[in-house]
């Protein structure tokens, strides 16, 4: 639970540690806090993004390529490396594993749970995660109130 109860974090992990190690513990709760501090993930690894989502993805970076007057002259396969490039930009911002730790912004998040992994002498993989925000699935009823007094009225 973070931020006076508005936010909400459920990680699963795979791991061979006893969950109720202090130094787990830690670990597992600053995972959370990553995902509950700002810029919530879609996915937890690279290899988790659907095709047709980085297809997508790399349509619009080729598109706003070439719409960059710099780039009006450059061949197709310049223009495939450039946006293979600015992919890593998307991944970060969609992958958990790929952000840039809250805590520490010379890791990724990925580097830490490895340095957490090699500092507990263990496997640990980041399997899922569910983020939930306060008020989230409330939908707020729509009422036309007029249609409501005619009902009443019998018009």
């Amino acid at each position: 639970i973070h931020g006076a109860g508005t936010t909400g974090v459920i990680v699963k992990f795979t791991t061979d540690v006893d969950a109720k190690s202090a130094a787990f513990a830690e670990f597992a709760k600053n995972i959370a806090l990553q995902l509950a501090a700002g810029n919530p993930p879609q996915y937890v690894n690279i290899e988790d993004v659907p095709a047709a989502a980085v297809e997508a993805e790399k349509a619009v970076l080729i598109a706003q390529a070439k719409n960059d007057p710099k780039n009006a002259n450059k061949p197709e396969n310049i223009l495939e490396k450039m946006v293979s490039g600015r992919l890593g930009k998307f991944y970060e911002r969609v992958c958990l594993v790929e952000q840039a730790y809250v805590k520490d912004d010379d890791l990724t998040v990925g580097k830490y749970v490895a340095a957490t992994a090699k500092e507990l002498g263990i496997d640990i993989k980041v399997v899922s995660f569910v983020l939930f925000e306060k008020g989230e699935g409330i939908q707020k009823r729509e009422e036309n109130f007029a249609e409501e007094i005619a009902k009443l009225t019998n018009k």
